[in-house]
């Protein structure tokens, strides 16, 4: 491993600590996470591209919901994740064929990025899918929860396509 970089969360003697960001100045902060659906036939087929009412209700505005929900209480899931007061996230849901594409995207002025709000984001919004269609089958499969980009702050980040 390079010596420029270490795992941030573990002190010299390889404990467990919250990274002391106290010194850094605010900066604007994006992140833009992904998560993938892939859904059985006879559940794709009844979206046909787009949201559909199941008994608990909307799909994909309940997933966005809950995705932004989600997003606002990153802090209180993730045990060393500062808790940040997001000033915006956006939840996009895309069907094509049998697949849902979801897109978080969080943003925030702070000392400290927003990934890991974008990315509770997009894994929250996958699973509340998987919770309002399960009744249907549970042959769906949440993948590629992923970090697609990151710019504020040292280093930013963008995934190769």
């Amino acid at each position: 491993m390079p010596q420029s970089k270490h795992l941030t969360h573990l002190d010299t003697e390889g404990n467990v600590h919250m990274v002391d960001v106290s010194d850094k100045k605010p900066s604007l902060r994006k992140a833009i996470a992904q998560a993938r659906i892939m859904l059985p036939a006879a559940i794709a087929d009844l979206f046909d591209g787009h949201d559909i009412n199941m008994p608990k209700g909307a799909v994909f505005q309940t997933a966005r919901i809950a995705g932004i929900m989600a997003a606002k209480k990153t802090g209180d899931l993730i045990p060393l994740c500062h808790p940040l007061p997001v000033e915006s996230v956006q939840v996009e849901l895309i069907m094509k064929d049998s697949v849902i594409t979801i897109t978080a995207t969080a943003a925030i002025t702070a000392k400290t990025g927003v990934e890991m709000e974008a990315m509770t984001a997009a894994s929250v919004a996958a699973l509340t899918v998987y919770d309002m269609c399960k009744a249907m089958s549970h042959d769906i499969v949440i993948q590629e929860i992923k970090l697609m980009e990151k710019t504020g702050g040292k280093n930013d980040f963008r995934r190769k396509a």
